[in-house]
């Protein structure tokens, strides 16, 4: 069984609605848990600063989360602008040969 892991860094955009995007992150979980290829997928809220979230993702493989940005209740997501990326990690199992080191 092949996996692919994700772990994303989201902030708030400036003058969106915390709570606005609060709700929209709830609504998209629990929308895409149940998508096909979806393992995990978990926001976690920063206790320190509640405009900063972390996505863990599991997914089949990368075509499943290709898939999952062409999904309605995504893109209905990413239309409003509340939050925008500040990192995406690729991660793999420890001692995994990453493609700099093939």
């Amino acid at each position: 069984m092949s996996n692919y892991f994700i772990s994303a860094g989201i902030e708030l955009q400036e003058g969106a609605d915390l709570g606005e995007a609060e709700a929209g992150l709830r609504r998209l979980v629990a929308e895409t848990q149940s998508e096909p290829g979806c393992r995990l997928f978990e926001i976690r809220q920063n206790l320190q600063d509640p405009a900063k979230f972390t996505l863990w993702e599991c997914w089949t493989d990368k075509a499943a989360l290709a898939a999952h940005f062409e999904m309605p209740h995504t893109r209905a997501y990413l239309a409003k602008n509340l939050t925008q990326v500040s990192y995406i990690e690729e991660l793999g199992e420890i001692g995994a040969t990453s493609p700099l080191q093939a």
